[in-house]
């Protein structure tokens, strides 16, 4: 039987007084663990952005304070998956669990699989070109930052959004030793910049633990990029015109992929109704986070040929790019000098 007016208007009170409650709760709570900052539309607890749904209850069915809770916090889209409740600083537009059980955030999981196998095929392949550690450790560390995204999507947990983020940092602290340092003689090692740049990561991922801000990691990756963009424009302006195609293919992708990762974040409430629409795999297609991970992916791994072709060009090896499968991009490095 529903419930007489009387007792609706008396169950409205209540879900009021817990509204108010849950507040102070959140309140409260700042400082004890990182809040969650949503790429898509803050929530507000007025319902204005996320109403709450109106339902008539029967008079048994009393509200609990946990219940209240996740019905205020949770957006009605996304689901309680394996992973429980979220605790990272950052969730994205993709619904939790909506493909998966097991993974909160389907297509932005799978698609770090671009940034996981070539590039430890490249790091195979490095080795038997036989240069330096560091260009391994390029390969090796795209893989890493893949592995930590495939984590930080499929668990949306703290620690894994850290294996995402700091590893990122780390990587291109990585690239711009490597191109910085390529036109040094082989073997040589500039023990002032490791220090630099060890010393910078070790600040960032300090402060980052310490204030718990995703935009600053966002400015000092920027950062770092920044120096790479310069370097390489640099390079194949004055030194080696020939490979301004494959560093210009590496930029262009990684600001496309830049492009759709904002765009993303800013319409993401227009997105997520346009892919209620949609039948699912085409939904799939306005993953634009996704497609971030595949374009910066692609946009690394090119960038990683690019500072290998720079360097054994140098060193008088004959680099040469080929097709794995008649597709993808591989370095082959003749270990024979050119007379």
């Amino acid at each position: 039987m529903v419930a007489p007016k009387p007792a609706l208007i008396t169950m409205k009170l209540e879900l009021k007084h817990l509204e108010n409650q849950a507040q102070k709760v959140e309140t409260r709570a700042k400082g004890k663990r990182p809040a969650t900052v949503n790429a898509r539309s803050r929530f507000r607890l007025d319902g204005a952005l996320n109403p709450l749904p109106r339902v008539e209850l029967l008079p048994s069915a009393r509200p609990t304070f946990e219940n209240t809770v996740s019905l205020i916090m949770a957006p009605a889209a996304d689901r309680l998956g394996y992973w429980g409740t979220p605790t990272s600083t950052l969730d994205w537009c993709e619904e939790n669990y909506v493909v998966s059980y097991y993974m909160a955030e389907f297509w932005n999981t799978v698609s770090n699989l671009i940034m996981i196998l070539p590039p430890i095929y490249g790091a195979i392949q490095t080795c038997k070109g036989g240069l330096e550690t560091r260009y391994v450790l390029s390969f090796l560390g795209l893989a890493a930052v893949g592995i930590g995204s495939w984590s930080f999507h499929m668990t949306l947990q703290y620690e894994m959004q850290l294996l995402d983020e700091l590893p990122m940092i780390y990587i291109c602290c990585v690239y711009v030793y490597c191109l910085y340092e390529c036109f040094k003689q082989e073997g040589v090692v500039n023990y002032f910049s490791i220090s630099l740049l060890l010393t910078f990561s070790i600040t960032v991922s300090v402060v980052y633990l310490l204030w718990k801000e995703p935009i600053f990691h966002q400015v000092m990756y920027a950062v770092l990029v920044t120096f790479l963009v310069i370097r390489s424009i640099f390079i194949v302006t004055w030194v080696y015109p020939w490979l301004r195609p494959l560093c210009f293919t590496s930029l262009s992708l990684f600001l496309l992929g830049f492009v759709l990762w904002n765009i993303d974040n800013i319409m993401c409430d227009s997105l997520r109704a346009t892919r209620q629409r949609l039948p699912p795999v085409v939904g799939a297609v306005t993953q634009l986070h996704a497609w971030w991970h595949i374009l910066t992916g692609l946009g690394s791994y090119l960038h990683t040929l690019l500072s290998l072709q720079i360097r054994s060009t140098y060193l008088k090896h004959r680099p040469k790019v080929k097709f794995l499968c008649g597709v993808w991009p591989v370095l082959h490095i003749e270990s024979q000098k050119t007379s």
